[in-house]
């Protein structure tokens, strides 16, 4: 069997547990126990999830594109992307769940053919920027600063609100009316792609998040300081040019928290209490440090939210992640509703 063959094989063996959530069929083609042991527990919490849910598979396909090879003697070391479509009713409601996950397979021989000696995640959602531990929340910093460079500005994306962004020549209305939809459009027009008006990050969660809100008109506070506000630039040279809210999972949750001006939130208890547009916050190891971020986008037949995102890019996605490999037991939640309005 050669080193495609066993790839092959594995990759399928994975897109039937979609179906079936039967971990055991890797076993011939995996010689990773620990791999073999975190996919049981993955699988059996999807089982029991789904059942809670009146979730029914229907059918499942996972397309494999070689990225990169690296082959030995007896050795392959394979980077992949697999784009993953799951078909699904919940609570008789159907729909369709999409996932981009990019990983590095690494294959030896045994015997006659080869098996899977690893397998792990290429992409991995957290965002820890070396600056990022310097930002603080100072709602009169915030405040002063927001007087001296005068009005919040409005998002570029919304041109009818912006007669020319490069002077400030704008007007802006009373109210800035967030639209929900829009921001479920841009989620679904970008969720596998990157809108070229903005620099795209190895960890692009918090990034693509805030483009999505900034696309429902929630205002950027261009304060010019990279620990306060929320704003976007780009970059200048080598000097980056956005705020650790726009895109640093945990600064994101900090702002949405605590922000009083501009791009506001309230934090609910319950997911139930969500809407399209809102956001979720994933602090993996219950820590107090936020490394995920996620948009709502729509939501299942028991009216639970579904969202968007990228580093993993996904599409429709429940909301709890319970079958990421980031998740643990001690997995913590933030919910966020938008303000209607800004």
């Amino acid at each position: 069997m050669s080193w495609k063959v066993a790839l092959y094989d594995f990759v399928h063996n994975r897109n039937q547990m979609e179906v079936d959530y039967g971990w055991e069929a890797l076993a011939s083609v995996v010689s990773d126990g620990l791999y073999l042991e975190k996919e049981r527990a993955r699988q059996e919490r999807r089982k029991a999830r789904d059942r809670y849910r009146r979730l029914q598979p229907v059918k499942a396909e996972t397309r494999l594109k070689l990225r990169d090879v690296n082959q030995g003697e007896d050795a392959v070391i394979a980077d992949v992307e697999l784009r993953k479509t799951v078909e699904i009713t919940v609570n008789g409601k159907p729909h369709r769940e999409e996932t981009l996950q990019l990983e590095r397979v690494r294959l030896e021989r045994r015997g006659a053919g080869y098996q899977v000696i690893e397998a792990e995640p290429l992409a991995r959602e957290a965002l820890r920027h070396p600056d990022a531990a310097r930002f603080s929340y100072n709602p009169a910093e915030l405040d002063t600063l927001q007087r001296i460079a005068g009005v919040s500005s409005a998002p570029f994306l919304n041109r009818e609100l912006v007669r020319n962004n490069a002077t400030r020549d704008f007007e802006l209305p009373r109210q800035i009316p967030y639209n929900r939809e829009l921001v479920r459009q841009y989620a679904d027009r970008w969720w596998n792609d990157y809108n070229p008006e903005f620099l795209h990050f190895d960890v692009d969660c918090s990034n693509y998040v805030s483009q999505c809100l900034f696309a429902g008109g929630a205002p950027m506070n261009y304060t010019g300081k990279r620990e306060t506000g929320w704003w976007y630039r780009g970059r200048s040279g080598s000097q980056e040019l956005w705020s650790f809210s726009w895109a640093v999972a945990n600064a994101l949750k900090v702002h949405l928290a605590n922000s009083r001006t501009g791009l506001r939130a309230e934090q609910v208890e319950s997911p139930t209490q969500l809407a399209i547009g809102d956001v979720i916050s994933y602090d993996w190891e219950g820590d107090g440090s936020f490394g995920h971020s996620t948009v709502v986008t729509g939501f299942d037949g028991n009216g639970m939210p579904l969202v968007n995102a990228h580093t993993v890019n996904s599409r429709n996605r429940f909301w709890d992640y319970r079958d990421s490999y980031a998740w643990t037991e001690r997995t913590m939640y933030r919910f966020f509703h938008i303000a209607d309005s800004f």
